[in-house]
């Protein structure tokens, strides 16, 4: 506190002002130290109608608004003093006056305020006086709130025998204060006594605000309740309380870490107070490497190339690099070139060649390079590259290989014309084909007449065109070409589909009676053959129903035998089946039965929402005649496209077009008449449900996500019963609309299964979705419904994870031994047991031993209807003990572990988290530049570093 005034210290006399002047007289005494002091005395009490007043000089406040007044006094017993005082008074009256200037000493005392009725504790009688004993009282009155530049005290005494010994004018302040690196400068209280003033701080000592800094100072002069703190600039940190320079050899980058760290290894600093640190020479960084990361080298060249040629391909596989320059984002690059025409010079391969999956930025060591000529010297340069070897240029790191193409069959013929036609001829010509791979022989012409295969004519020729004869009028053949080289024959083209001349075409002139008996043979013999068809059929029991239905075997394997339809199909009583529109001889006829045309002037493209393997994929309303305006999704085929990609496009619509239920994607119909061509389908507002559980990860109840699966295991139901086998069950084929409802979508047959090149195995007819499929689908392409059973159980696993990579970063080639080795993916964190057994049972190797769709169905009603099923856990992420996740652990390794995140082990001591001290101080941002990216992953880690922390700063505090 600071003294405004204090009687006691004043030298001469106080010059205070009494009114009357014989009433309060001014005494000079000692007190019981005998030291001198000044008083205020007055003792009226023998005399009627006292009223003596004693008025201070101006005190001026210097800013303070609430003042404290200390007073000692004696006061004597009226008890002890002679009978007949009747007016002796053992009180006195204190005031005061707030006035700007000294003129207000001549005041009224009606414009006093009173502070208080001063009362002694303990009072003197006429004995103490002659033991020299002063019964000194002490009070304490405080003043406030105070406004004007200062103020006068007064007292008034009304009859009391008094003595005022020292008045001491006081107020609070909170002193100057360094906390937290902050600053805190005087600050003279409030006005009201319970009143905490708020006071911001300064940062000191190259220190900068975290979190502005601020105490509360109280009406008693204390600092309270700091909030916020100041932290070391980046390239000091806090030791003793104060900001000191990182040593040689040490930095500080980031405010987050709160001392100066280590130099990463091939790196150093060249003065203190460093903020980074320099890689050595040759070594190097990137922009996204963390500071705390090692400085890294390009890699050496691969090892040990082999190559393995079949006919036109060549499969190349090379060992990694033996020196990796220290980090593991190592990428490859193909360098293809060939012997020219004239064999003296190599040049580029061109862009007929491709390279599977990639060309360029391969992860795996190896790579199928198709589309080669035949018989021709070819050159591969294998390169390897890392993140920092755009920073460098050594030169190129790569091994070279030489390999020589063997003789190959030609390429199918893909261009076919129809020349003359008669009524029993028509003459063919076709384009050599574009890869003949040698020396044509010769070339093999099949036809026969249109749902006939069985009954086919074969033709030989060395040209490119033919006439085929004898053929019957009015009647449509199908041709297939194929060519010969010494490697043998290559394939069939596709069949080409034309048509002979009618009987009516050999003259115009001929009479109308001729014709007309024509067409009478015509209609008898077509009413015999239908006759005749009709009894060959009397056996079957399915006459009745259709009678224009035949069939042909699919060429399959025995466990897939289809019966696929044209022209009409069978149909089961109160059962409906799924027909495949690939079976069609026309595609358009599918499209036409299955699909309705939509008129594109109902439909308005909005916005684009996505792209898809053959266009863009839109938004907009669809206004159809007398219904509401609704959103659709629009899927457009680009310009440019091939018949054959049309034909694509538009088969998935025929397969959807069959489809009705809840649970998959409903059809609207296609636009086939303008272009562009559109399939038109349900709006689903939360798009695919991979994407939409990362997005909102641990933000749904159990029982939610339950209700989701059991919505895909209803679709699937469907598909099963209907005789669809969809081969691509993955989160990222199911839609999910405002309401949550999951529905199975995808239907195409030739597209992409992937954007990631990686998430396909390459096998002889076509890709599959390796982690997403059954090993028998895998080894022998047995895709079943119960194939179908296993991707729903690795959908289980996605959905219950969140949206999580199945096997995470497993390459394609060790997710097949593991699952061969009967490795299954670990239960999800917090899944019910109910849940994963379930995804066991779908793993199982036998097929037959997987349960139905049927029955998936009906156990997730048994969950849903009985939610305490569900609490039992596989695994949970809450631990039961009060120990802290890591506290026990004594490596990062360990730590990962304990928290279920031990595949991240490598990534954590490749960019320097080798200690948990370090790994204590790690941010989001620190996260995602080691490569946790998944938001659910994310918050596990922080929430046990957060645990770490705590556990790590009792470790330090002496009990």
């Amino acid at each position: 506190s600071l003294n405004l005034l204090d009687s006691r210290s004043v030298m001469g006399d106080l010059g205070w002002i009494a009114y009357p002047k014989n009433g309060w007289e001014e005494i000079g005494e000692v007190d019981e130290n005998y030291a001198p002091i000044h008083t205020y005395q007055v003792c009226k009490v023998m005399e009627h109608n006292q009223n003596n007043w004693l008025q201070t000089n101006l005190i001026v406040t210097e800013g303070a608004q609430r003042v404290f007044v200390e007073l000692q006094f004696t006061l004597r017993d009226c008890n002890s003093l002679p009978g007949g005082v009747g007016t002796c008074k053992e009180t006195f009256n204190m005031y005061y006056y707030e006035s700007n200037d000294e003129e207000g000493r001549n005041i009224r005392e009606s414009h006093y305020s009173k502070v208080d009725t001063i009362a002694a504790d303990e009072s003197f009688t006429e004995l103490d006086l002659g033991d020299r004993v002063m019964k000194l009282n002490t009070e304490v009155r405080d003043l406030g709130p105070l406004t004007k530049k200062g103020f006068y005290l007064a007292f008034q005494d009304l009859g009391a025998c008094i003595a005022l010994v020292s008045v001491r004018v006081f107020y609070k302040r909170c002193p100057s204060v360094v906390k937290n690196l902050a600053q805190f400068q005087d600050t003279i209280t409030g006005s009201d006594s319970s009143q905490l003033l708020e006071v911001a701080g300064s940062c000191v000592n190259n220190s900068v605000a975290e979190d502005l800094p601020r105490m509360h100072c109280s009406a008693e002069g204390e600092w309270l309740v700091p909030i916020g703190k100041c932290v070391c600039q980046v390239g000091f940190e806090e030791l003793n309380g104060s900001c000191q320079e990182c040593r040689l050899g040490f930095f500080r980058s980031v405010l987050q870490n709160p001392t100066c760290s280590k130099c990463p290894p091939h790196s150093f600093t060249r003065v203190q107070g460093a903020t980074s640190c320099s890689c050595e020479e040759g070594y190097y960084k990137t922009d996204t490497d963390p500071p705390n990361m090692a400085c890294t080298r390009p890699p050496s060249a691969p090892r040990n190339a082999i190559s393995n040629v079949n006919e036109t391909s060549v499969f190349l596989e090379w060992a990694v690099p033996e020196e990796t320059g220290g980090r593991k984002d190592v990428r490859y690059n193909i360098r293809c070139r060939k012997i020219s025409v004239d064999s003296r010079r190599y040049e580029e391969c061109g862009s007929a060649v491709r390279f599977l999956p990639q060309r360029s930025g391969l992860r795996d060591n190896s790579v199928m390079v198709v589309d080669l000529l035949a018989h021709t010297n070819y050159t591969f340069e294998v390169e390897a590259i890392n993140g920092v070897s755009e920073l460098t240029n050594p030169g190129r790191q790569f091994v070279s290989l030489n390999v020589t193409t063997n003789q190959a069959a030609p390429s199918p013929v893909s261009v076919v014309r129809k020349g003359k036609s008669g009524k029993n001829s028509i003459s063919l010509s076709w384009q050599k084909p574009d890869r003949p791979n040698g020396i044509i022989l010769e070339y093999e012409i099949k036809y026969f007449e249109k749902d006939q295969e069985t009954s086919y004519t074969i033709i030989k020729s060395k040209e490119t065109e033919i006439l085929a004869d004898a053929l019957k009028p009015s009647s449509v053949y199908i041709f297939q070409i194929r060519a010969r080289t010494s490697a043998g024959y290559g394939g069939f083209s596709r069949r080409f589909e034309f048509e002979t001349s009618p009987y009516l075409a050999a003259s115009s002139d001929q009479s109308q009676v001729p014709i007309v008996a024509v067409g009478i043979t015509v209609a008898v013999i077509l009413l015999a053959l239908v006759t005749g068809f009709l009894l060959s059929g009397s056996g079957s029991a399915y006459n009745s129903e259709c009678v224009r239905c035949g069939y042909s075997k699919a060429k399959q394997d025995p466990d897939e035998e289809k019966m696929h339809f044209h022209n009409g199909h069978i149909k089961f009583p109160g059962v409906r089946t799924y027909i495949d529109p690939h079976t069609y001889e026309d595609p358009n006829q599918a499209v036409h039965e299955f699909t309705q045309e939509i008129d594109v002037s109902c439909i308005t493209i909005e916005r684009v929402i996505g792209a898809g393997e053959f266009g863009e994929v839109c938004s907009g309303p669809l206004r159809l005649t007398g219904k509401r305006e609704f959103p659709v999704a629009i899927k457009t085929l680009k310009a440019g496209y091939s018949e054959q990609q049309r034909r694509d496009f538009l088969g998935e619509a025929s397969i959807m077009g069959q489809f009705d239920h809840p649970n998959i994607i409903h059809l609207e119909g296609v636009v086939t008449k303008s272009k562009p061509v559109m399939i038109i389908t349900e709006f689903m507002e939360n798009g695919s449900l991979d994407t939409f559980l990362k997005k909102n990860d641990g933000q749904f109840t159990v029982i939610q996500l339950v209700g989701m699966l059991r919505g895909i295991a209803s679709g699937m139901k469907y598909l099963s019963d209907m005789g669809y086998v969809h081969r691509d069950l993955a989160a990222r084929n199911i839609l999910v609309n405002s309401n949550l409802v999951c529905k199975v979508s995808d239907f195409g047959l030739s597209r992409v299964l992937e954007d990631d090149a990686e998430a396909a195995y390459t096998t002889r007819g076509g890709k599959i979705p390796i982690r997403w499929t059954a090993p028998e689908a895998i080894a022998f392409r047995k895709f079943t419904s119960a194939s179908d059973v296993w991707s729903y159980g690795i959908v289980m696993w996605e959905v219950m994870s969140y949206g999580e990579r199945p096997y995470w970063e497993m390459s394609n080639q060790d997710v097949i031994k593991a699952v061969e080795d009967s490795y299954r993916l670990p239960g999800p964190m917090d899944c019910p047991a109910a849940l994963y057994h379930l995804m066991m049972d779908c793993w199982q190797k036998d097929r037959n031993s997987r349960p139905k769709f049927e029955e998936i169905v009906s156990l997730l009603d048994k969950l849903i209807r009985n939610p305490s099923s569900l609490k039992a856990l596989v695994n949970s992420s809450h631990r039961s003990d009060s120990e802290p996740e890591g506290s026990g652990h004594q490596s990062v390794g360990e730590w990962l572990e304990g928290i279920k995140m031990g595949r991240y082990n490598e990534l954590f001591m490749e960019t320097g988290y080798t200690s948990l001290e370090v790994v204590a101080h790690m941010t989001l941002d620190d996260l995602r530049r080691v490569g946790v990216n998944l938001a659910g992953h994310q918050k596990k880690i922080l929430n046990s570093i957060q645990e770490m922390r705590v556990s790590l700063i009792n470790a330090t505090v002496p009990i």
